[in-house]
């Protein structure tokens, strides 16, 4: 959990006005698969560990969202995409 925190908060730091999420091949370097570890701990930590995870997460989602474009046809694509706003967020080509 650490581990993605860490790349999460990283991948927000890139420069530019814009972020594409699935840059690279690698799963352990796409956002979307850190966003999915922060959200399985924020379903599984006890009530207080989750409070303090969640207000971090939370600036960061912020973040997330006013840096990347909407993907509209994401939740068509997969119930996968659907399931989650952040993997309905427009990936680089």
């Amino acid at each position: 959990m650490a581990e993605a925190l860490e790349f999460y908060g990283q991948f927000l730091r890139r420069p530019g006005r814009y972020l594409y999420v699935g840059l690279g091949d690698c799963p352990c370097c796409d956002p979307v698969g850190a966003r999915d570890v922060l959200a399985d701990a924020l379903n599984r930590l006890p009530p207080s560990a989750r409070r303090e995870l969640r207000r971090v997460v939370a600036r960061l989602d912020e973040e997330f969202l006013r840096r990347t474009l909407p993907d509209p046809r994401a939740a068509a694509r997969s119930a996968w995409h659907a399931k989650a706003w952040w993997r309905q967020r427009l990936a680089g080509s």
